[in-house]
């Protein structure tokens, strides 16, 4: 009777010496990178114990504070003179509307610099990035004054409005957005375009049925970059804004520091974290498109 043999499938196991150097880069990389988490966490974990810490102070602060409560919590919420949900809605309605705003713009700019010719096309380019070079903070005094003016012929889109201050920030995220965006879409084909309207669609179907699902990763990172960058301002609106109603979160939580003789400190970092709540959810929703975005949209310029 025949016999068959059974092939040995298992992987062999390496009898050779170990390299040691190669053992030594891989010991030094994972150092460098718990450093590098330990850098970047320990402000967080220091912002996170303070706001558990009833001493409400930060001097002396340990990663677990002695007799830890949601005092600081409780008092923050409980505080009629200091409405942080009312900020945190302004911060979250400000930075949801100017985002969608910048996203609309930025992407009908990018699709028409990508797949577009036409004479100062590259002069308007230029433009956009060189506006970006100059921070707003020079341009502070035209803002005050265009809202200023504004606000005479439409109080909801003037000083002391929040419809004025996303008009400034929609405004104003077009140039280094747009760049961005429009290396992304120089990576699509133009042959999608070309297939496309050989069958008789239009610029406009093109975009809305054929290029914009493609684009959704770096749409999300333009999204959240924007939504980051509105939500954490202080700046702009500590100085347009000046009821305490329409404030944003960045600047009601100064409210708890202007005392010098009784800073908040633990409440300020009870507001902070709860600050912190949107934009973790924005980013766990959108995570997945985020990697594709990032690694994508600056292969070309």
């Amino acid at each position: 009777m025949a016999t068959t043999t059974v092939p040995n499938l298992s992987r062999p196991v390496r009898t050779g010496p170990v390299d040691s150097n190669r053992t030594f880069k891989l010991v030094i990389q994972l150092i460098v990178v718990l450093l590098g988490v330990a850098f970047a966490l320990y402000p967080f974990i220091i912002i996170v114990s303070s706001s558990f810490n009833p001493a409400n102070s930060i001097s002396g602060q340990q990663l677990i504070p002695d007799n830890a409560s949601f005092a600081n919590y409780d008092k923050l919420l409980k505080n009629d003179q200091t409405p942080v949900l009312r900020w945190l809605i302004n911060s979250i309605i400000v930075s949801g509307l100017s985002t969608v705003m910048t996203l609309i713009m930025t992407t009908l700019a990018a699709f028409s610099f990508s797949r577009f010719r036409y004479k100062g096309r590259q002069a308007t380019l230029l433009a956009t990035l060189v506006i970006q070079v100059f921070p707003n903070v020079i341009a502070l005094t035209a803002f005050y004054l265009l809202l200023q003016q504004v606000g005479k012929f439409a109080p909801a889109l003037g000083l002391n409005s929040l419809g004025g201050l996303i008009l400034i920030y929609a405004g104003g995220a077009l140039g280094a957005n747009a760049w961005l965006m429009k290396g992304y879409f120089d990576t699509i084909p133009r042959d999608l375009d070309e297939s496309a309207q050989v069958d008789g669609a239009t610029h406009w179907t093109t975009f809305m049925t054929i290029i914009l699902p493609l684009i959704r990763p770096i749409l999300a990172v333009v999204g959240l970059l924007s939504f980051i960058g509105t939500f954490n301002d202080f700046l702009l609106p500590r100085v347009l804004l000046r009821d305490k109603d329409t404030y944003t979160l960045a600047v009601g939580l100064t409210t708890f520091l202007n005392n010098q003789f009784a800073l908040n400190w633990g409440v300020f970092a009870a507001g902070a974290i709860i600050g912190t709540l949107p934009i973790i959810i924005l980013f766990l929703v959108l995570q997945t498109q985020i990697i594709g975005g990032l690694a994508q949209g600056a292969v070309k310029g």
